[in-house]
């Protein structure tokens, strides 16, 4: 099937955005393929083998799924651009050799290459590392119009993903209410603590066989990370407080990004150590075995910020050469005083009703120990950051709360 010239509404874009419209100025040939100009001086370069790739129809994009076809096997050198030109409505048409096949490419999903609205760092906030002084209480939203109203709910995951963290108030203090947040927000990642996971820290259960998990006593949790025994720890965790009658307790947050950039700058030994050399992280929970090697500053999961794998009960085993030990631990020692530090650390208390909301592979959670009786249940979920960034370019993109 060829894509036809004319109007906007008849040249298909090959996904499923609406883009306005932004003519073509110009079209050059290029060794490789063509160079699209508009007049404001942008310009995009497009290959000839990605421009059919992108051809809707033709083998290329499928109508109906908006996904392509072409199998990169059956590319062929004998495939090469006849000519290019700019439509009447300043769209780009190609007609190709050697089966004089046509097609068309919206000037508008084009531009939005150009511009870069295409990258994974697109419509969605970049982050920003902070410290208590610079955050001293993290941005707080309705949880019932987090669920209810896409605009709040867009406020809400671009500040997540910009700070890392936020607080949501007024939840119904019942079992189950992050599942309905989970509904808009993104699906659960389950693990070996289940889907909808409980943590009803008990002072009487330290030392006790009755929990494989250091959350469901009264111990104290200095600043950590959940689950860097996986490969890819959850991206986001959401903890809804239901009760919360015990003494102490109080909980903590630490922007992990902000640890890594005060190693870099004053401590960069102490962060070539902790982001080269590795541990073993290891769940020793009756019937698992989860383990992964990776340091605690781990950067080979692709993000511009790294991934902390920072709970020390799981941390098991060195997995370096014996002679880097000894500076591995101390680089390990100041890592975890700086993320006690009150310059970084916030401490709160939550109150039934509370959600803590934060980026698990950035933001270093803890709580003091309990030092009293009284009941303390909160119910947690894991979202991969996947998710949580599809639902927020895809809020962003609708309702127009980041343009890049």
């Amino acid at each position: 099937m060829s894509a036809s010239t004319g109007s906007p509404a008849q040249v298909m874009a090959p996904d499923f955005y609406s883009y306005e419209a932004s003519p073509i100025s110009n079209v050059a040939m290029t060794e490789a393929g063509i160079t699209v100009l508009w007049s404001d001086g942008a310009k995009l370069n497009c290959h000839r083998f990605w421009l059919r790739e992108n051809a809707f129809g033709l083998g290329g994009i499928d109508p109906a799924t908006r996904e392509g076809l072409l199998d990169p096997a059956e590319l062929s050198d004998d495939l090469a651009i006849a000519s290019a030109s700019v439509t009447p409505e300043g769209h780009l048409e190609i007609i190709w050799e050697p089966d004089h096949d046509l097609s068309c490419y919206h000037a508008g999903w084009l531009r939005h290459i150009a511009d870069g609205e295409h990258l994974a760092s697109s419509w969605a906030p970049e982050p920003v590392v902070w410290t208590s002084k610079d955050l001293p209480t993290p941005a707080a939203f309705n949880a019932q119009e987090v669920v209810a109203q896409s605009g709040t709910r867009a406020l809400m995951l671009n500040e997540l993903l910009k700070h890392g963290v936020c607080l949501l108030s007024g939840a119904p203090s019942e079992e189950g209410f992050l599942n309905q947040l989970a509904q808009v927000v993104g699906p659960i990642r389950d693990s070996n603590f289940g889907a909808l996971w409980d943590v009803r820290a008990d002072v009487t259960l330290a030392g006790d066989s009755k929990t494989n998990t250091t959350a469901n006593t009264g111990y104290r949790l200095g600043p950590h990370t959940d689950l860097p025994t996986r490969e890819i720890p959850p991206g986001f965790q959401f903890l809804h407080c239901l009760v919360n009658e015990a003494e102490g307790g109080s909980s903590t947050l630490t922007d992990g990004a902000a640890i890594v950039s005060e190693l870099r700058e004053r401590y960069p030994e102490d962060f070539d150590i902790l982001s080269t050399k590795h541990w073993i992280f290891f769940n020793r929970g009756p019937g698992i075995d989860h383990r992964w090697s990776a340091p605690v500053i781990d950067y080979s999961l692709g993000s511009t910020l790294p991934t902390i794998r920072a709970f020390y009960p799981v941390r098991a085993f060195p997995d370096m050469p014996d002679e880097d030990v000894d500076l591995a631990y101390q680089a390990l020692r100041r890592f975890h005083q700086l993320a006690d530090d009150p310059r970084f650390e916030l401490k709160f208390r939550l109150s039934a009703g509370d959600i803590m909301c934060f980026d698990n592979r950035r933001i270093m959670h803890g709580r003091d120990a309990f030092t009293g009786e009284g009941r303390r249940h909160l119910q947690g979920i894991y979202i991969d950051r996947d998710e949580i960034l599809s639902t927020a370019r895809a809020l962003n993109r609708e309702l127009g709360c980041v343009t890049v």
